[in-house]
């Protein structure tokens, strides 16, 4: 017996030997890139961009000489952890994407002119970020130096906070630098820190050393040896206080801060010439339901110097347009309850207690009961907030119709938060300040927010599991295997989110969310020349816009500037004006594309290539243009007085003019009248909108409505299949940064100084 008991304890060591050993990450390997693609892009074909441009600009009489350039900031690659995840083969993924692999897609598959890498800090080990600054340099260096590179990259990183309330979450922010030499680039990013309450924060990453050890064990590859490896890489403690953003670290540690105002602070600090850029400000994902965007006005948790850009749209959905509606009703001794639907508007408590009554019914229990179990379940989904559907046993996708969407905006995030959005946040002004009311002053871009190194993917609308972030939800269920579906019970149940041991993404509506991932958009600036200081001069002014992917050309000017001796405020400038203000907008649409990929592409990579970074299409434009039809106008009047409700100071659209389908463009002129008796600053931007095509996931959840709008029934796009790209028509756009009026009568000063 006692040999038994010894050689029954010896397995056991060495079973726990096993499991830590291939919990600690030696025998796995870190993912390392190749370097991009030595081969530069033909002068002439740069310069073909020019040409076309120069003469649709000749067409519409664009003002100034300055050129349209397009780009992308906002790419991930592997180095983020939901992207590694993607990656991984179980997952449907097939290996690394590297930040090499980004600059290549960038030049050779979505030709563009510039782009920015932005992985989470969250996830970026020294190593990591080592090798990202490196790539970045050398796809600088094949691109070209001078003042006609084609293209730019830009160093930059996601600062990804996610609140647990409404109270302390402040959403994502790219910080995006200018420079690339030695002095302007930080020893490391700076990360985001969870909130004290949060518990859920890296919930991907095994809780220890011998639990990350069964990852190897029960999935014998190398892939999950190398997923143990990149997890451990990971675990790194809080960098000490004071430590120079140049200083290298006697043992790896991470930056963190909790707040925009500590983010800007340390930027001031190390003297990163940044800019910062919020994003997915309406996305549901993982924004608290009831969250608003006003605390981000106060004090220094806007630092107008830095934060002077906002994404509109991204592969993410559409996070521009305002709302009436909320998500959930709060009383005023905040007590928090589920608002009634609306034509425009069903909210997801609703129809968690909907599913509930349909159930109860079908199980032959009397109105009564099925009443009182609605009105339980409505209340249990508020409680839980953005885990409310966990509330409801084996409900699928298509049981909860469009509930949480806005319903009549265009190609909207998930599970929409309106008092996030971009026209709430331009409505906005802060009277902390006696006489000095703050507001905020943003231009508007769009980008991808691509997770698989891909730059730019809007250009063509095709291979939906690729070009999209659709695969994501399949890939955690893949590699977790999901919360086990329930029985469709007729009665909700009580959850604690904090005992689902569950990664984050399957603990939100992870599955019903891929219906809403697009192909993703682009920023455009107006640049003086095609240099990295073009471009960031012309960030920096604000004079960008963004599209919802296809490269359309937008001008949107102020006429009548006081003083101007003939000269003109493009879009993202300020005026002060006595008289009505005189706009003019042009816009022309973008090149239709033909099939394949352009000689210098196929010349410059091997046919596996092409099929690996592009799938085999490339940006590759014909010489007809698709027809713009009409020319939308928003007008917006900020707050004049505290609480001032911004439903009326939203005007959407203001003005509407049809373009007429002509091939050569369209141009619109506009003036104001009631600017000088409003007495009030406003601000206006336009829409430039094309004809409708297809587009992937245009239709989002793909419902039956009623002569109401209403849904009856949906069809989710969320299968993980190839070759079902969920195509329906859409109205690709571009949105022009706004131009800024203030009344010269207007007796609100705002304060200009940060304060």
């Amino acid at each position: 017996m006692r040999r038994v008991l010894v050689v029954l304890a010896a397995t056991g060591v060495a079973f726990v030997a096993l499991l830590a050993l291939l919990g600690s990450g030696v025998l796995g390997r870190l993912w390392s890139p190749a370097p991009p693609t030595d081969v530069r892009i033909p002068a002439d074909v740069v310069a073909s961009r020019g040409a076309a441009q120069a003469a649709a600009s000749h067409a519409v009489q664009a003002p100034g000489s300055r050129q349209i350039l397009f780009g992308d900031l906002h790419v991930h690659t592997t180095f983020s952890t939901d992207a590694f995840l993607m990656a991984l083969p179980p997952a449907g993924g097939d290996g690394a994407r590297p930040v090499n692999d980004a600059c290549d897609f960038a030049r050779f598959c979505s030709e563009l002119d510039f782009w920015s890498i932005n992985d989470h800090a969250e996830a970026l080990t020294p190593r990591a970020w080592k090798e990202t600054v490196e790539a970045i340099r050398q796809c600088a260096e094949v691109a070209g130096s001078g003042d006609s590179p084609d293209v730019v990259p830009f160093l930059g990183w996601e600062w990804t906070q996610m609140g647990t309330r409404p109270e302390n979450h402040y959403g994502h922010k790219n910080v995006v630098l200018h420079g690339l030499g030695e002095g302007e680039v930080p020893g490391r990013p700076i990360a985001a820190k969870a909130p004290a309450d949060a518990f859920d924060r890296d919930p991907d990453a095994a809780p220890s050393l011998l639990g990350l050890g069964f990852v190897p064990l029960l999935r014998p590859s190398g892939w999950s040896l190398d997923f143990v490896r990149y997890m451990r890489t990971m675990e790194m403690p809080e960098c000490p206080a004071g430590l120079p953003a140049s200083a290298s670290p006697e043992s790896p540690c991470r930056e963190w801060v909790e707040t925009p105002e500590e983010l800007f602070r340390k930027l001031d600090a190390w003297n990163l010439d940044a800019i910062v850029i919020p994003h997915g400000t309406t996305w549901g994902f993982y924004t608290p339901v009831g969250s608003s965007w006003d605390k981000q006005l106060r004090g220094a948790q806007h630092d107008p110097k830095r934060q002077t850009l906002i994404e509109v749209f991204s592969g993410h959905g559409n996070s521009e347009e305002f709302r009436s509606w909320s998500e959930v009703a709060v009383a005023a001794d905040g007590t928090r309850s589920c608002p009634e639907p609306r034509d425009d508007y069903l909210p997801s408590c609703w129809r968690a207690g909907e599913i509930i009554r349909e159930r109860c019914r079908a199980a032959g229990e009397a109105d009564a009961v099925c009443d009182e179990r609605a009105a339980v379940a409505r209340q249990r989904s508020v409680d839980l907030g953005l885990f409310g559907h966990l509330s409801v046993p084996g409900a699928r996708p298509e049981d909860w119709l469009d509930a949480g969407q806005c319903r009549d905006c265009f190609q909207p995030a998930f599970n929409y938060r309106p008092r996030s959005s971009v026209q709430y946040i331009m409505a906005l002004r802060d009277f902390a300040l006696p006489g000095r009311p703050r507001r905020f002053e943003f231009g508007f871009m769009a980008a991808s927010d691509n997770h698989s190194a891909r730059p730019g993917t809007g250009y063509k609308e095709y291979a939906r599991t690729e070009m999209t972030e659709a695969r994501l939800t399949k890939a955690m269920i893949r590699l977790w295997g999901g919360r086990k579906l329930q029985a469709p019970a007729p009665e909700s149940v009580e959850i604690d989110p904090r005992r689902e041991r569950l990664p984050f993404h399957l603990l939100r509506e992870a599955e019903r969310a891929t219906s809403f991932f697009l192909t993703g958009g682009l920023t455009a600036v107006h640049a003086d020349g095609r240099s990295r200081d073009a471009i960031w001069q012309a960030l920096r002014r604000r004079e960008v816009y963004g599209t919802s992917g296809p490269r359309i050309l937008l001008w949107f000017d102020l006429l009548n500037p006081e003083g101007s001796s003939g000269a003109s405020v493009p879009m993202g400038g300020e005026a002060r004006l006595a008289r009505p203000p005189i706009f003019q907008a042009r816009a022309v649409g973008s090149f239709e594309q033909l099939p394949g990929c352009p000689d210098f592409a196929t010349g410059a990579l091997s046919p596996e290539r092409l099929q690996h970074l592009c799938r085999g299409e490339c940006y590759n434009p014909s010489d007809r243009r698709r027809l713009v039809s009409r020319i939308e106008v928003v007008r917006i009047r900020p707050q004049v007085r505290e609480g001032e409700p911004v439903e009326g100071l939203v005007e959407d659209p203001w003005r509407v003019f049809p373009c007429g389908l002509e091939p050569a463009g369209c141009v619109a002129t506009f003036s104001d009248p009631d600017f000088v008796a409003s007495g009030r600053d406003a601000l206006y931007y336009v829409r430039a909108i094309e004809v409708p095509s297809p587009a992937v996931n245009a239709d989002l959840v793909r419902c039956e409505r009623d002569e109401r709008g209403r849904c009856l029934s949906a069809r989710p796009c969320n299968s993980d299949d190839p070759t079902d790209d969920c195509l329906a028509e859409t109205e690709e756009r571009a949105w022009s940064s706004p131009i800024f009026v203030e009344h010269a009568g207007e007796t609100v000063a705002r304060s200009r100084d940060g304060v």
